[in-house]
Order: structure tokens, then sequence, then C-alpha cells
């Protein structure tokens, strides 16, 4: 439940990251119009969302997860490689890629889209359960695993 929860809570951090970024791209290529250089701003995002994951998984923690409680190590408790880090953030993308890829194919309305998105999405999420030590399988693919971070307590 933690992570889920923790999950919501980095997207909301990521919609600044976002704006920024955003900001920052359209006042780079002076892009008027919000739908010129679209596959340009996707691509950017894509590599701002891998340098910000990257790095801070590699320190072993994000905003939310510091949080939350949560740390990202290795398969043997040893804090990420950048390399590691990097191999998550692209096996993370499991999560929405699929679906996405589908609603393209298939050229689908916005409505049916969501529908497929967010499915595919609890799908994802309940197969964690089915997973011997009930990671998330981007974790296992990524040889990657999250484990409790409580903070010690202090006398």
């Amino acid at each position: 439940m933690r992570r889920m929860a923790c999950w919501l809570y980095e997207g909301m951090l990521l919609f600044g990251v976002v704006f920024i970024a955003g900001y920052l791209f359209g006042t780079l290529s002076q892009t008027k119009n919000a739908l010129d250089n679209r596959h340009a701003l996707q691509a950017f995002l894509f590599v701002v969302f891998g340098i910000y994951f990257g790095w801070l998984w590699a320190k072993g923690q994000t905003l939310a997860m510091k949080t939350w409680h949560i740390r990202v190590v290795d398969r043997h408790g040893q804090p990420l490689t950048q390399g590691r880090a990097l191999l998550r953030y692209l096996w993370s993308w499991l999560w929405v890629l699929p679906p996405l890829a589908v609603s393209w194919l298939f050229s689908l309305a916005g409505a049916e889209s969501l529908v497929i998105t967010l499915g595919w999405i609890a799908v994802w999420a309940i197969l964690s359960r089915f997973h011997p030590h009930r990671q998330f399988w981007h974790d296992a693919l990524a040889g990657t695993q999250l484990i409790s971070a409580e903070p010690a307590v202090r006398p």
C-alpha cells in the first residue's frame, strides 16, 4: 500500500518537474504553440525523467520515497549504480507503454485509451502479488528491490 501511495505522491512531484522542463524546452526552442515540437518535447521529458530518476535512485531515494520510508537497492541490498538505476527506469515504462502502443496501433479514442491504460496499470500492479517476493515486475527485471527504510529512533 505504501508503494502505491508513494507512486501517487511521486506523480504530484513530477508535475513540477514537467512544468519546469516544459517551460525550459519552450523557451529554448521558441515554441509558440503547444502542438509544435510535441514529439521533441516528449523525447526531452523522457530524458529529463531518466536523469531525475537515475540520479535519485542511485542515491537510494526520491523525495516521495523518503516521505514513505522506502529505499531502492539491488538484489544484494547494495545501492544502485547509475546503470542499474537507468535500467530500472527503462523497465518501469512497462507500466504505460503497452497500452499506449495498443491505443496508437488501433487508433483508439481518448476514453478508450484511458480505460485500457488504467486497466493495464491495475493488472500490472496486481501481478506483483504473484511475484515470489511481492515485487513489481520492473524491479524483478532490473534486479532491484524496494525495502523499508524506517528512520532510526533517536534517544
